[in-house]
């Protein structure tokens, strides 16, 4: 049976690394590229702030190829979904009829996924979907991927857990309120090793730093969230 040609939305995090292995285990997709976002300003990706070096290391392990959509610092979700529109258009003249995310339960954002894509009949796939999240992260510990966490929020895991690995003893100090694989923006992570990769990616730990933004709310106020950032980069060569 010919195989479905999908794209794999790559955040170069755990879930999507995670949502990546389960579609090579099934054989059902051909996926001919993993599509990340990244500020154009920065070069670093959206959330995870994996540097645009090490995502390109991260696919040329994987061997599949990253396609990488610049956005506009401060851009707003209309210029996001117009990029994304025709993106997304660009593949289905390709031949590409599925676009495969790495999310688990937040149905709002799926529903805005399936409402963008319709449009160009490309079906969104989750692989992960179904489960807890308890479940999925059983089952993320099973696969031998290997990830570290990259951004925390100040006033929830905070510093100390920058650069921690997401294994058994970390999942089991968790505070009971926070989901035990970040699905609520609690961290996010870099994928580095494990059953996907044909080598492990390099890269180097500096000293992570904080960053703060307001934030506009749906009452008119604004707050302030502080994000904690590891200061990671691809290594030195001489």
């Amino acid at each position: 049976m010919e195989k479905k040609k999908a794209v794999l939305n790559w955040s170069g995090g755990k879930d999507s690394a995670h949502a990546l292995y389960k579609v090579l285990q099934s054989d059902e997709y051909e996926i001919v590229a993993l599509l990340t976002t990244t500020n154009s300003h920065t070069q670093l990706s959206t959330m995870h702030n994996i540097p645009l070096e090490l995502l390109r290391a991260q696919s040329e392990s994987i061997g599949i190829p990253v396609e990488v959509v610049g956005l506009r610092p401060k851009g707003n979700m209309e210029d996001y979904s117009a990029q994304m529109a025709a993106v997304a258009k660009r593949y289905k003249e390709m031949g590409v009829t599925h676009f495969i995310y790495g999310d688990i339960f937040l149905h709002d954002i799926r529903k805005y996924r399936e409402e963008q894509l319709q449009p160009f009949g490309i079906e969104v796939v989750e692989p992960l979907w179904g489960p807890s999240s308890e479940e999925v992260m059983e089952a993320y510990l099973q696969t031998g991927l290997k990830t570290l966490i990259v951004t925390t929020e100040e006033n929830g895991l905070g510093m100390d857990a920058i650069g921690k690995i997401i294994d058994r003893n970390f999942i089991d100090q968790l505070p009971a309120h926070c989901d035990p694989n970040g699905e609520q923006g609690e961290y996010h992570t870099f994928c580095f090793d494990g059953p996907i990769f044909h080598h492990p990616v390099d890269f180097e730990l500096g000293t992570p730093r904080r960053e703060s933004h307001d934030i506009p709310l749906e009452d008119g106020s604004v707050h302030t969230y502080t994000y904690c950032f590891a200061a990671l980069q691809a290594p030195h060569r001489d």
